[in-house]
């Protein structure tokens, strides 16, 4: 019987990926993988480009594929038996990788290839490989005496096991609650066809004649943004809000976690010669230090400060005005804000929703890509992991293949919340001169279709997509030959979000969205009146919202950057302090928001999440350039393409932006953009 983890085709058969192949396809993957490295340590094995290189990269891309398909299932298809395996595998699959990271004879291969007499003659992108795994030799403890080398291998063990566990704590807790309704008054407040959505969650929970709300973002959002009732926002408020923390099962409580991580990273900083853990973070990333960071930041929220302020007050006043609250408690805020907007600018996000159906979305996307970058879009066909899931190719304009991708968009239960894009496969040219094509996966959380209606997005969902297509594009439309360079890997955390958060801007011009926009009813496209008042509250609170992203960045950066603590014992307070400080908005007395930040604690952005906003001054600006040039100027379309998107890692960010725009970046367009000034 042959084994889909091990037989890889250029896609993988994912139906036939079970639970049983993935310990068998791991034990014969991680054999050859050493067999590969013991080949290119030996002594004998000259140290070159072609004989250390290339094989290994080789002989590890099978595995790291396959491990990487275990963890893309895990995060879409979780079930119990999935899970029991992933975490059967993940200590040696750590433990492998850190191995690797600390080998000393390929760290010495590594070092005499970048002072031999060949190092030279190596192309530029070659040489960049080389400097840069040397440098991920000393991030690792490659230089380490015996002793503390093996702690930073078990620390590192330790942090894989406590994030995969963080992760799994919050699915679990966001799956164990429901709010079952009898009485649909209840409901008051709530557009009908959300309140179709709960009645089908109900009747598919064997409760026919109820309504469930869930706390998956498309059931529980808009409960809070439009029930008319109080005490039901109130307790979905609470619920959400200790996800995961200790006013839940003790089985499910991220503390302990945190505690592990936060003391896990400033050991493993202090091993490798460093102040802090945010100074390691830091080191691959293109600021210059935490207190680079920390002034960025700080900067920002002075500038958002005076908006926000106004924000939270006009919130304030039209609560105690027109809705006779005399206090907004945090369960009330989105629900005011909600009625704030539609008295504000005379229309609701369920208005805008009902234009944006998903058929309409992807069809204006796809169309909106081709005209700007020269690419042709179109369904293909293969094996996928769920029923909803579709596969798409992207060609050039003779029908060459690029790249393929797979979506897939709808909130279920065995599915991480949020949405990403993680690559299968990336753009390279194998050493033989065969090109591998990338393959790509855009997830989403979307609301499910009703009835025989298509899915409906909000235009926040719209956005979302084009952010995440905005990665998908970086990682496939990259023509790096070497694979360690192209699409996404090694691009620095702080600049991956840029072509992601330029994409959003499209989701805002009128021109773009009449082609993704038809009424679920009349197949109408978005009204020009409709958009200008969309347009007008564009800005709407993003002194609040600007605030609110600086809050978890700031909290992020102190609670590793401090030479003195690891706040495992204090993260609360750190939190309340940076709420002091930058926050309008209060916070509940029982929330527990860093319970649930899946970002730094399970997602790779540890003294990294700034990365968000600072990626917004990049994309902002490189935006600038098509609204100096032409929105859909096809040059300027093509030097995106050509000196950002197809680089990867290539180049310093810093020179792909400045390439493009011909100057460093300016934090004024997105002051502009954003409404701050």
């Amino acid at each position: 019987m042959t084994n889909p983890l091990i037989d890889q085709g250029s896609l993988l058969n994912w139906p036939a990926i079970k639970t049983e192949h993935i310990t068998p396809a791991l034990d014969e993957l991680l054999a050859k993988a050493n067999e590969a490295v013991a080949k290119v340590t030996a002594p004998e094995t000259p140290a070159t480009w072609s004989d250390v290189v290339d094989p290994l990269e080789q002989a590890l891309e099978k595995l790291s594929r396959a491990w990487s398909a275990v963890g893309h299932l895990s995060g879409v298809m979780d079930s119990e038996a999935l899970r029991e395996a992933y975490n059967a595998n993940l200590p040696r699959m750590t433990q492998f990788y850190i191995e690797l990271s600390q080998n000393e004879a390929l760290f010495a291969k590594y070092k005499a290839i970048e002072s031999s007499e060949g190092f030279a003659a190596l192309s530029e992108g070659c040489q960049r490989i080389i400097k840069r795994e040397i440098r991920d030799f000393r991030l690792s403890g490659a230089e380490l005496a015996p002793e503390p080398k093996a702690r930073l291998k078990a620390l590192g063990q330790q942090d894989a096991a406590d994030s995969q566990k963080f992760s799994e704590n919050l699915l679990d807790a966001t799956n164990a609650f429901a709010l079952d309704i009898e009485d649909v008054s209840e409901l008051d407040g709530i557009p009908s066809d959300v309140v179709d959505m709960y009645a089908a969650a109900a009747k598919a929970a064997g409760l026919e004649g109820k309504w469930r709300i869930s706390l998956h973002m498309p059931s529980y959002l808009p409960a809070m943004q439009y029930a008319n009732n109080a005490a039901l926002r109130e307790k979905l408020h609470r619920a959400y809000s200790t996800r995961a923390s200790e006013y839940g099962p003790a089985e499910r409580d991220n503390t302990p976690l945190i505690r592990s991580l936060l003391k896990n990273r400033r050991e493993e900083a202090l091993l490798l010669g460093f102040k802090n853990y945010a100074e390691v973070s830091l080191v691959p990333k293109m600021a210059d230090s935490p207190a680079a960071v920390e002034a960025f930041l700080t900067e920002l929220a002075q500038k958002a400060r005076a908006k926000g302020e106004a924000d939270w007050e006009e919130v304030k006043t039209f609560a105690k005005e027109k809705l006779g609250l005399n206090e907004v408690h945090p369960w009330d805020a989105a629900w005011v804000s909600e009625s704030l907007r539609r008295a504000k600018y005379a229309y609701s996000d369920h208005e805008v929703k009902r234009y944006f159906t998903l058929p309409a979305v992807f069809s204006g996307m796809f169309r909106l890509v081709e005209k700007l970058f020269d690419v042709r879009i179109s369904k293909d066909s293969a094996p996928v992991w769920h029923d909803d899931v579709k596969l798409w190719r992207i060609s050039d304009a003779s029908g060459n293949l690029i790249a393929r991708f797979y979506t897939d968009l709808y909130a279920r239960a065995s599915k991480r919340g949020g949405a990403w894009m993680d690559s299968d496969t990336t753009y390279c040219v194998l050493p033989d001169g065969t090109v591998r094509t990338p393959v790509a996966y855009l997830v989403c959380n979307f609301s499910q279709p009703v009835g025989d209606k298509p899915a409906l997005l909000t235009h926040d969902d719209v956005t979302t997509l084009f952010h995440e297509f905005g990665h998908g594009l970086h990682h496939m439309l990259s023509r790096v030959p070497q694979a360690q360079l192209s699409g996404i890997n090694g691009v620095e955390w702080d600049a991956v979000e840029m072509p992601s958060q330029f994409m959003e801007n499209w989701a805002w011009n009128y021109d773009t969205l009449k082609t993704l926009s038809a009424h679920v009813d009349t197949g109408e496209v978005l009204p020009k009146e409709l958009f200008d008042k969309m347009l007008a509250a564009k800005n709407f609170q993003s002194g609040m919202f600007c605030l609110r992203q600086l809050e978890f960045a700031l909290f992020d950066l102190r609670i590793h950057d401090d030479d003195s603590t690891d706040h495992a014992d204090d993260f609360q307070s750190v939190l309340d302090n940076v709420r002091k400080e930058v926050a309008v908005v209060p916070a509940a007395e029982y929330s527990r928001f860093a319970q649930s930040f899946a970002h730094i604690f399970a997602g790779g952005y540890s003294a990294g999440y700034y990365s968000y906003k600072w990626a917004e001054v990049l994309s902002a600006d490189a935006f600038s350039a098509f609204k100096e040039e032409g929105l859909f100027n096809p040059a300027t379309g093509k030097r995106w393409v050509e000196e950002v998107l197809s680089r990867g890692s290539s180049r310093d960010a810093i020179e792909n932006f400045r390439a493009f725009r011909g100057r460093d970046p300016s934090i004024e367009p997105l002051l502009r953009h954003s409404g701050i000034v």
